[in-house]
């Protein structure tokens, strides 16, 4: 996987150091940016499914008329 390098306020890698419980501020950050990215997973799965289930209702068989 190819890598990358910013520059945070050391601040706010601290704070994120302590609320992740990581000693590392490289391991902290990538916990921080891991789990924003499962919400987001998470998010999207729970917003399609009722979305997909209407699908399903718009493309069930046809009643029969008359």
């Amino acid at each position: 996987m190819a890598k990358v390098n910013i520059s945070l306020d050391a601040e706010l890698v601290v704070e994120v150091m302590v609320l992740a419980g990581v000693g590392s501020p490289q391991d902290a950050v990538e916990v921080v940016v891991r789990d924003y990215i499962a919400r987001g997973h998470r998010t999207e799965a729970r917003v399609q499914r009722p979305d997909e289930t209407r699908r399903g209702a718009d493309t069930a068989a046809p009643l029969p008329e008359g």
